[in-house]
């Protein structure tokens, strides 16, 4: 058997996996996964079609598998199985209680069809692995946080949130209809229509003090998250030009991306960078005093009279 009727075997046992995980698979969604041609995806499924497996296409939609029909489940190889215990132990710590204890269940589930060895494999990497974040991302109180959320934007209906905002002294109460949810610079947000405000905010989980499902139904149409994040990307913009010493770039490499980094040139003993960044006054300005004293500010020369104002301030409580 040759190399190319080996992969193209293994593209088609793939294939039907992934139809058998979705309602709907798009041809152009399976030609991006296995980087090929929508041609050879359509000789694929005809493939299958012809071993017998019921697959239904509608032109424009996709294809899907007709209901009812299922194979046994797929082995898993140790690899695959190795993936599982990374991912369990970031369900552990990076979702709430509640998701959490639906993974183990559901982990369960999956270690129950391995084989002896790749069940061996697991044990042997489970009390190895530790994942642990540097602070909380939900609020104790709230052990289901993110599945009411989920189910929330699944079924198109409002959450009543309790929610202490950054810059308020008082939890406010509010009806929000959730678009999306990402994790982002190490905390899971919300973005939402917030009715109290009558416009589209963000919502960080660590400040939801209470979070409850409702009946009412969604009141518009929402933009998808991606949609919306790139309007963000769209605000305006200050063009931000420092110079930072060698021997902390690497302090600040990772944190970099945060503030809008677009580019940077090595310039003797000091890194020029070059930021484009909507957050000036309260979000770059705070990020480069934490290296300030290693760093020069090139442009704009509005910034250097914030971070001058700000350090006025803290040395007068001195």
């Amino acid at each position: 058997m040759s190399l190319d009727t080996v992969k193209r075997f293994d593209r088609i046992v793939a294939i039907l996996i992934q139809l058998q995980s979705k309602r709907i698979v798009k041809a152009q969604e399976l030609a991006h996964r296995f980087q090929v041609s929508l041609r050879t995806i359509y000789r694929d499924i005809r493939t299958l079609e012809a071993s017998g497996v019921p697959i239904v296409s509608e032109a424009g939609v996709g294809y899907s598998i007709m209901e009812g029909y299922r194979l046994p489940p797929v082995m898993f190889t140790r690899e695959e199985a190795g993936s599982f215990v990374a991912a369990e132990k970031l369900m552990q710590k990076f979702v709430d209680k509640s998701l959490g204890n639906y993974y183990e269940s559901a982990m369960l589930k999956l270690k129950s069809v391995l084989r002896g060895r790749e069940k061996d494999w697991i044990s042997a990497l489970e009390s190895q692995i530790l994942v642990d974040p540097s602070h909380k991302l939900f609020n104790d109180d709230l052990p289901n946080a993110l599945e009411v959320l989920f189910e929330s934007i699944a079924e198109k209906r409002q959450v009543h949130l309790k929610y202490q905002a950054l810059n308020n002294e008082n939890p406010t109460e509010r009806f929000v209809e959730p678009v999306g949810i990402y994790h982002e610079t190490g905390f899971w947000y919300v973005l939402g229509f917030c009715h109290l405000r009558k416009d589209y905010r963000q919502f960080r989980t660590d400040r939801m003090q209470a979070i409850k499902p409702t009946q009412h139904s969604f009141t518009r149409e929402h933009i998808t998250l991606d949609d919306y994040r790139n309007k963000l990307n769209d605000v305006e913009k200050t063009k931000v030009v420092i110079q930072v010493d060698k021997s902390v770039v690497r302090f600040i490499n990772n944190s970099k991306w945060q503030h809008g980094f677009v580019s940077e040139k090595v310039k003797g003993n000091y890194v020029e960078m070059t930021f484009l960044t909507p957050y000036v006054e309260h979000g770059f300005s705070r990020w480069y005093i934490v290296f300030s004293d290693y760093a020069k500010i090139i442009e704009p020369e509005s910034l250097k009279h914030q971070i001058k104002s700000i350090l006025e301030k803290a040395i007068s409580k001195l």
